[in-house]
């Protein structure tokens, strides 16, 4: 989502005459995009400012901002206090009004009208072949850890009409792929249910979304993160089965024992999550699942790690996204529990889930080994493409030429853990 984010914030800037530059050195106005869901990311922050306030003694017109989660959630300024040579603090909602922020710290720089809604603001895309697309943004869930609804405010979900719009037109510029946004994507309730076709089969809004963009033409693959088991509805599944539908999911659980599961708010139990990925698999054999985890929550003991070990070998995810539990000021596990299992304790418990998904990872991986996947390649170096198949698996191959943009078939030779070593088809040389 940030970055989806950084790419709107991009255009807006590009539309003021301004184009980008590696060198921080020699920017007129840097902009720190800020993500606040670990206390790292945020810490992260100061140092950046503190470093690029000595550019100003090089450049007195130098405009300093920051953006993002962190902003949203610091209502009272007290993040702010901490950077007092920022110029400019604002949410990414107030995206609209920063060419006349930026006009008003430097008059050379013209301002433009923006809409109000800065998800109306096309996105400056990373490449022509790929996209996100937001179809929501904030969080109604409170999530005992989680800053997320406290840093984007309540769920706001984009008219079918816009995001469709906005598809169309990727897909004219030559995307293939495309990932849609939200905080609990799968929860999409559209303001214009009207402008879903009369032949659309779902009545469960996100299923009927994703029927509409399977029917754009060009459009190749589809991706969307990240879903909330209790809104895997059983027509969200049946549209898994959708041909242009990555061949790959990603629904967090967070932990595998149901009283953790409680405190962190998470509204489902550990077998609810499991009957959802039993119904997954059986909609779609073969499937690859990510997931997240969070360990070391607040007085979780070792049993009730153990279940979410239990939980992960039953599963056999093909990754997991395993953090490390941070207290986030403002979160109601921060204000109810103490952060009492020690550092070294949730380390420990973080390696040894992450030796278990790398045996995994690696024992799923050998079934890919003399078969054929689609990959669609994303860079080209030195020789070799790199690109993604259908199941998200990183994959590597050796062409003479530079092929990033294409879907490429690939003969899988070396199956590793984290990445598929092969050779591209003769069909495809």
């Amino acid at each position: 989502m940030n970055k989806s984010d950084s790419e709107r914030i991009e255009s807006v800037l590009e539309d003021l005459g301004m184009e980008s530059t590696p060198e921080p050195g020699e920017a007129d106005f840097i902009l720190l995009n800020t993500c606040s869901v670990r206390q790292s990311a945020e810490d992260r922050v100061y140092g950046q400012v503190k470093n690029f306030r000595a550019l100003k003694k090089n450049n007195s017109k130098l405009i300093i901002g920051v953006t993002g989660c962190m902003v949203g959630r610091d209502k009272k300024k007290q993040f702010l206090k901490k950077m007092p040579n920022v110029d400019l603090y604002f949410t990414i909602d107030d995206l609209p009004q920063l060419p006349r922020m930026i006009h008003g710290l430097n008059s050379e720089i013209g301002k433009i009208d923006i809409d109000k809604d800065y998800l109306k603001i096309l996105p400056k895309y990373n490449n022509n072949f790929q996209a996100f697309v937001t179809i929501e943004t904030g969080c109604d869930k409170f999530c005992s850890y989680c800053v997320v609804p406290h840093a984007r405010g309540a769920v706001r979900h984009r008219p079918v009409a816009d995001i469709m719009d906005e598809i169309r037109q990727l897909a004219k510029n030559d995307c293939l792929e495309i990932t849609l946004l939200g905080q609990t994507v799968n929860n999409f309730k559209a303001k214009d249910p009207k402008n879903f076709s009369k032949a659309n089969p779902f009545k469960d809004h996100f299923a009927a979304l994703l029927w509409e963009v399977n029917q754009i033409p060009g459009i190749e693959r589809i991706n969307w993160t990240a879903p909330h088991p209790n809104h895997m509805t059983d027509e969200v599944i049946e549209a898994l089965k959708l041909p242009h539908q990555v061949n790959y999911i990603h629904l967090p659980v967070q932990s595998g024992n149901n009283d953790i599961l409680k405190k962190m708010n998470r509204s489902y139990t550990a077998k609810d999550y499991l009957e959802v990925i039993k119904k997954i698999k059986k909609a779609r054999p073969g499937i690859a699942i990510g997931t997240d985890i969070i360990v070391g929550f607040p007085s979780e003991t070792v049993e009730q790690f153990n279940d979410t070990v239990k939980l992960y070998k039953e599963v056999e995810f093909d990754i997991s996204y395993t953090a490390i539990y941070s207290s986030r000021s403002g979160t109601a596990a921060a204000k109810a529990y103490r952060d009492d299992v020690p550092r070294d304790e949730k380390k420990r418990r973080w390696y040894e889930l992450g030796e278990l998904m790398e045996k995994i990872t690696f024992e799923k991986n050998q079934k890919y080994k003399d078969r054929e996947v689609s990959v669609l390649v994303e860079c080209y170096k030195e020789g070799r493409c790199y690109g993604r198949s259908n199941e998200m698996k990183l994959c590597e191959f050796g062409t003479p030429g530079d092929l990033t943009g294409r879907r490429i078939s690939v003969i899988i030779e070396s199956p590793q853990t984290w990445i598929l070593l092969g050779k591209i088809c003769k069909k495809d040389e």
